[in-house]
């Protein structure tokens, strides 16, 4: 994916009656956070970590408009537009790659203290070989 993209996402609960709106880079990796509750926000308050809907754009300054956006919508409008797309408001998780296996790679990564770029694998190798993968300053 071209650095410069962007995604803009909606998160719920189990019971689908929370919703979190977000925008990222890499969807894939961000919802595997989401998922492992590193980040001890809204998301991680409200268990808002089943992904029901999702936009690309080509410049990461859209989607952050888009973000805006949508966070002032009304609540059913953002229900309507998560139903047109989702209609059975199923986790697309896995549909983005976002599995169990990804999930494990993001949150051994995390807990060695890498960083977690576009692949939380390579994360994981570098520093079981002893590269030191720290965050980027």
């Amino acid at each position: 994916m071209n650095e410069l993209q962007g995604i803009v996402y909606i998160l719920t609960n189990k019971n689908n009656n929370v919703l979190y709106t977000g925008v990222t880079r890499n969807l894939q990796r961000r919802l595997a956070e989401h998922k492992l509750h590193i980040n001890q926000g809204f998301s991680a308050k409200y268990n808002t970590e089943k992904l029901v809907y999702y936009e690309w754009y080509d410049r990461l300054e859209d989607s952050i408009h888009r973000e805006k956006q949508l966070k002032k919508w009304h609540r059913d409008w953002k229900e309507k537009a998560i139903t047109d797309f989702n209609p059975e408001w199923k986790d697309l998780a896995e549909d983005i790659g976002c599995d169990a296996e990804y999930i494990q790679a993001v949150k051994d990564a995390y807990e060695l203290g890498q960083y977690v770029a576009d692949n939380p694998h390579a994360a994981f190798d570098a520093a079981s070989q002893g590269d030191s993968g720290s965050r980027p300053e």
